[in-house]
């Protein structure tokens, strides 16, 4: 046993701490939990713990039923909002078959399995992402959708409930281990954000996990309901995550270069090449629920066209200087990403699509410098800014024929999210919407 398994040994003796939930996510992005007495942890660490994985969206065939979760003791920490009251702690497994291979339906094993791709090339990959979501003042969408508030962007509203909601949050995401960077009112009524301060991309998609739970948890303390649909309500804007990249070399981040334009360098043009030619193919899965496209052509500075800018917010990808003299801050922002993806997919598909930049020396086109939102379709057209998916159809289109996805994601992976894709966006099809009957019940 190493030293980490058995500081959790220890912990998990000296607090007291009743039970274990040992995390994991399906396919979509659903977070899985098992809970397990404490006397069985050394076990598990050891042998792992199984479940079936035929039960699990897009784990395993019947015939392939039977899998592992082994916890990760690096991820283990102790849930604050559960009190003194059954302590309870978490880690995040891998998922394993019984020969002990690596599940290649594992969400986290894939972007691990890309990470160490990008390690072989020497490079370490940081994300920081800005994590917007709505506070509601119930869960019953069909007596309205009511906001906790009618604030907008970075308002102050003196003893308002996102104030305590946010504060709150921000305790135990801190107590968890996970180190927040900001904490603002976003645009919408009821809207807010959350940034998280970087870490590197597994790391990071463990913590937007965690994230979500916490802020599901102190919705329901707070006696209100919190939402990361990507488009709730038509009218406001809709929730993404703008996801800031970066890649280093050792302490070197290989993106900045004091003499190049914008202090991009060419290995960063390239990364950025590579996001913008292989954008449209990956969207299944940065922006994966029928809902998310609503938000990316509902307006509300939500990108819609492969392009990319200097401070442009207009654009996909956009290039922030925010600390022009300090190398480390040098970073590109990816703007389609909804709060609601996958973040092992999804992070695993960006950094494959960069590094296919790199590796193939793709050229960055012209910079974007006026508003996309404000140019005619010609003057698009003209300017070579083609559009993102406009639904989950024309996306899973698109990545049906993408070599890279396939080989990202893997075989079981790829074809798994395709079908349950489908059938989600034949779902939506099948349905008789209330605009069609607003518009049309009594005119027809």
């Amino acid at each position: 046993m190493d030293k980490q398994q058995d500081f959790v040994l220890r912990t998990i003796e000296e607090q007291g701490v009743r039970f274990v939930r040992l995390w994991f996510t399906d396919v979509t992005g659903t977070l899985k939990s098992v809970a397990v007495a404490p006397a069985e942890i050394e076990g598990a660490f050891t042998e792992g713990i199984g479940f079936d994985g035929s039960a699990i969206e897009g784990f395993a065939r019947v015939s392939e039923a039977d899998m592992l979760v082994h916890p990760d003791p690096d991820t283990f920490q102790v849930l604050p909002w559960r009190g003194d009251v059954d302590q309870t702690a978490r880690m995040f497994c891998d998922v394993r078959t019984p020969d002990g291979q690596p599940s290649p339906t594992d969400p986290r094993h894939v972007l691990r399995r890309t990470l160490e791709r990008a390690a072989g090339e020497g490079f370490t990959f940081f994300v920081h992402p800005e994590i917007e979501f709505y506070l509601l003042q119930h869960d019953n969408f069909r007596q309205g959708i009511a906001p906790v508030d009618e604030a907008g962007y970075f308002d102050n509203v003196p003893g308002g409930t996102a104030h305590n909601f946010r504060r709150r949050a921000v305790r135990i995401l801190e107590e968890l281990g996970i180190s927040v960077e900001f904490s603002h009112h976003e645009g919408g009524p009821g809207q807010n954000e959350i940034d998280l301060r970087y870490a590197d991309a597994l790391d990071m998609a463990d913590n937007i996990m965690t994230f979500r739970t916490v802020i599901k948890e102190v919705a329901i303390e707070q006696g209100v309901h919190a939402t990361f649909m990507p488009k709730p309500m038509w009218q406001h804007p809709g929730s993404g995550m703008h996801t800031h990249l970066s890649l280093f070399e050792g302490d070197e981040n290989v993106f900045y270069d004091p003499s190049a334009e914008h202090q991009l360098s060419t290995t960063g043009r390239r990364f950025v090449a590579g996001l913008l030619r292989h954008a449209p193919e990956i969207t299944a899965v940065t922006n994966q629920w029928v809902n998310s496209y609503k938000r990316l052509w509902g307006g509300d500075e939500a990108p819609s066209y492969v392009c990319w800018g200097h401070s442009n917010r207009s654009a996909l990808v956009r290039i922030p200087r925010y600390k022009p003299s300090k190398s480390s801050s040098a970073r590109v922002e990816y703007r389609a990403m909804d709060s609601a993806a996958n973040p092992y997919l999804a992070f695993s598909l960006l950094l494959a699509a960069g590094l296919k930049g790199i590796e193939g020396e793709y050229e960055l086109p012209a910079e974007a410098l006026d508003d996309v939102w404000q140019m005619t379709p010609r003057e698009r057209q003209v300017l070579g800014y083609t559009p993102l998916p406009t639904s989950l159809k024309e996306a899973i289109t698109l990545m049906e024929d993408s070599e890279l996805v396939a080989e990202t994601l893997g075989e079981q992976v790829f074809s798994y999210f395709l079908a349950n894709k489908r059938e989600e966006w034949n779902g939506y099809r099948a349905q008789v919407t209330d605009y069609e009957l607003e518009h049309s019940f009594r005119a027809l």
